[in-house]
This record gives structure tokens, sequence and C-alpha cells, in this order.
């Protein structure tokens, strides 16, 4: 996990069978990152925002049924994230998550 100062970038995707947890998923992802794709987020985080969205997250799902991949994608200042291979549209990096105070 990074330190407590250091914002990561990480690629969220999901898979969730059930309408009802997919929306409240979904939901809980538009606190903390940029919706990309279906089932797919984009987030930039701190450490605790991280954990936030983690906690969040493990609430909501079923373990039995339901996936959720999170891709870390490392620290968007070092450039790593330019890593991405994005075809199509150019992909617009959000510098940070929305806030909620």
């Amino acid at each position: 996990m990074p330190a407590r100062s250091e914002r990561r970038a990480y690629l969220v995707c999901y898979d969730v069978g059930d309408d009802k947890r997919r929306a409240a998923i979904h939901k809980t992802m538009r606190a903390f990152g940029e919706w990309m794709q279906y089932s797919v987020f984009l987030c930039v985080l701190s450490a605790s925002r991280f954990v936030r969205m983690r906690t969040d997250l493990e609430a909501t799902i079923r373990r039995g049924e339901d996936h959720v991949l999170i891709v870390p994608l490392g620290a968007p200042e070092s450039g790593r994230i330019n890593e991405i291979l994005s075809l199509g549209r150019p992909l617009e990096l959000p510098v940070e998550g929305p806030q909620i105070f």
C-alpha cells in the first residue's frame, strides 16, 4: 500500500450478476474515480481513500458470487501510468478522484 501522502492510480473492474448490487457498486465507485466503461473505473487515490474504497466495496459485494478486480497502475507523477494502452478516444487521466467531505 502507498505511503499516506502518495497517490496511486488503480483500474477497478467488477462483474456482478445482481442488478441491485451492481447499481450499488457503481454508485460507490463514482465517489472514488472516473467511470471509463460499463463496469470499469479509473481511480487516483491516497492510501486512506484506497482503504475506504476497498472497505465500501467489501461491504457491498457477495464474496461467493461477485468479483472485483483492482489493478494498481502506479503513481501518476512517476510516469508509470503511461503503460496503459488506450485505443480510440484519447485517455484523459483524472488528477484526483471526486472528494466527499
